[in-house]
């Protein structure tokens, strides 16, 4: 699994949230988060700045570049 497919899983198990409600929350399909969380697609640059800002961390953080957020 890549970083940020572990990073995305990690902080929306810490949010305690379905894939479903991020989806709803964030305006992105639940198929992308899947297909992200399994590592076989990767987000484009505005899905990564939603979920950035959604998350609250940094992108480097959400993409695995440095392990602070």
């Amino acid at each position: 699994m890549n970083n940020f497919a572990e990073r995305l899983k990690e902080l929306r198990k810490e949010k305690e949230i379905t894939q479903m409600q991020l989806a709803f929350e964030t305006n992105i399909s639940k198929s992308a988060i899947a297909n992200w969380e399994l590592g076989i697609s990767q987000p484009n640059s505005n899905a990564v700045i939603i979920l950035s800002r959604y998350f609250d961390v940094s992108c480097d953080y959400l993409l695995g570049e440095v392990d602070n957020a």
